[in-house]
């Protein structure tokens, strides 16, 4: 399950409601790359739903996750933030073991095991 605090979801809803994208399938895509000093990076975008995505909806708001994402960002809670560094996303992320000093990048335990090995 991947949710959204009520900040990020006026801000989604905000964002939605500038698109002529069809509301029953658009949302907010949440996935992860690879990249970054630690591993992985976070993927969000407006994006439409695709076939194969797992859909959760919290607040009314539909986020989006691909499969290869889902273990990664699974229990993740994401959260609009506006700050010195400036404005955006921020995934609060329970699988996270380390991230990197600017916050950008992050490793979870699947990849620490691997690394140990």
């Amino acid at each position: 399950m991947i949710s959204l605090t009520d900040r990020g979801a006026e801000k989604v809803r905000d964002f939605l409601a500038t698109q002529e994208a069809v509301a029953s399938t658009a949302g907010l895509r949440v996935g992860v790359r690879g990249g970054g000093c630690s591993g992985f990076q976070y993927a969000l975008a407006f994006d439409e739903e695709r076939e194969d995505d797992n859909v959760f909806k919290d607040k009314g708001i539909r986020l989006l996750v691909d499969k290869a994402s889902l273990p990664y960002v699974n229990g993740s809670v994401i959260d609009f933030v506006d700050g010195l560094q400036g404005a955006g996303f921020k995934v609060e992320n329970p699988n996270v073991v380390a991230a990197c000093g600017c916050g950008m990048s992050f490793r979870v335990a699947e990849t620490e095991e691997a690394s140990a090995v």
